[in-house]
This record gives structure tokens, sequence and C-alpha cells, in this order.
């Protein structure tokens, strides 16, 4: 796995931050590591964040 740049770790850490405390506490500590280092997130992520997300 490839490392982040600081600027990536810091816009993963603020949207982190930025999440309604309730999706925050639905995440497992596996999924929370994923939402911040993963260059690809695994389904179950994008199914509990799915009104946050954004289709470009």
């Amino acid at each position: 796995m490839n490392k982040m740049d600081k600027k990536t770790e810091i816009v993963r850490q603020e949207a982190y931050e930025s999440l309604p405390p309730a999706i925050k506490e639905s995440l497992t500590p596996e999924e929370k590591e994923l939402f911040l280092t993963a260059e690809q997130w695994p389904e179950s992520l994008f199914t509990k964040l799915d009104e946050f997300i954004t289709k470009e």
C-alpha cells in the first residue's frame, strides 16, 4: 500500500471529523482506519456513508 501524502491525510482527517457523531460511532475501528488511509474503500463503508458521498 502506498503512503498517502500529508495533504491527503489532512483532508481525510477533516472529512472524518465532519461526519455526524452517529455515523462516526457506527464505524468499526477497521472501517475508521480504511476511511482515513485506504486507496479504495470496501462496499460496506460506502453503504454507511452513502448520504455523504457525491458522485463525480
